[in-house]
C-alpha cells in the first residue's frame, strides 16, 4: 500500500519503512508524526482518490532527526547603480521514516504526541519555535536575540549571523566544538568565535551578567583595572 501525503505545502508519495525528508516540522527525534492530509490511497483493490482528503485515512511516521539542506546564495545587482546584494539560506528539515499507512480513522501503534498538519508548514513552525523561546534572564528584560550584546558582533556580523539560522544566545551558548569550526568557515570568521569568547560571553548574559563591553567601559571610565 502507499500513500500521497501533504505537508508542507508538498506532495510526497510514501510507503510503510520509507524515509523521507521534508520542511521542518515541531517534533523532537523520536517523537511520531501524523500527516492527516492524504491525498490518495493506492493498494491491490485499486486507487482511492480524495476530495481533497480521503476520509479516515493517514500515515504515522518517527522523526529520525531535524537537519538543514545546503546553502543557497542569492546575488543581486543593479548595473551601474552600485547596487548589489548577497543573501545565504540554509532550509530548516526534518528527516522522517515512514511507520505505517492508517485506514477507516484508525489510530497509529505508538501515541503521536506531534501532529503534522498545515500548522506544522514552516512559517508556523518559526512562531511555535519564538513562543517556546526561554524567556530573559530574571536580572533583567534583555532580550536574547540581541546578539550586538555580544562583545565582537557587530551590525555586519549580526547579519550574517542571522541569515545562517543564529538567532540567540541560547543557540550560541550551546555550540559544540564542532559546530564554532563549521559556522567560523561558513562565514569566514577568521576564529573570532573563539578569540573573542562568544560562548563564554553567550552564558554569561544567559545568567544574568552584564555584557562585557558595558563592563569595559565602565571601567576605562573609572580609571580601576578590575
Amino acid at each position: 500500500m502507499y500513500a500521497v501525503i501533504k505537508t508542507g505545502g508538498k506532495q510526497y508519495k510514501v510507503a510503510a519503512d520509507d524515509t523521507i525528508t521534508i520542511e521542518k516540522l515541531t517534533a523532537a527525534a523520536g517523537e511520531t508524526v501524523v500527516f492527516s492530509e492524504v491525498l490518495m490511497l493506492g493498494a491491490a483493490a485499486g486507487v482511492t482518490v480524495g476530495a481533497p482528503f480521503v476520509a479516515g485515512a493517514s500515515v504515522a511516521g518517527e522523526v529520525l532527526q531535524q537537519a538543514r539542506g545546503p546553502k543557497v546564495i542569492s546575488f543581486k545587482k543593479r548595473r551601474r547603480q552600485n547596487s548589489k546584494r548577497k543573501r545565504g539560506h540554509r532550509q530548516d528539515l526534518t528527516i522522517v521514516r515512514i511507520a505505517e499507512i492508517l485506514t477507516d480513522g484508525a489510530k497509529p501503534s505508538k501515541a503521536a504526541p506531534a501532529k503534522a498538519s498545515k500548522a506544522a508548514e514552516p512559517k508556523a513552525a518559526k512562531a511555535d519555535e519564538a513562543q517556546a523561546a526561554p524567556a530573559p534572564a530574571a536580572g533583567g528584560a534583555r532580550d536574547s536575540s540581541n546578539l550586538s550584546l555580544i562583545a565582537g558582533i557587530g551590525p555586519t556580523i549580526e547579519k550574517k549571523l542571522r541569515a545562517a539560522g543564529v538567532t540567540s544566545w541560547e543557540q550560541i551558548a550551546g555550540w559544540t566544538a564542532e559546530e564554532i569550526e563549521a559556522t567560523d568557515k561558513e562565514l569566514a570568521l577568521r576564529g573570532r568565535i573563539t578569540r573573542e569568547e562568544w560562548v563564554e560571553q553567550a552564558r554569561e548574559l544567559l545568567d544574568g551578567k552584564p555584557p562585557r563591553a558595558k563592563v569595559d567601559k565602565a571601567e576605562l571610565e573609572s580609571g580601576d583595572d578590575k
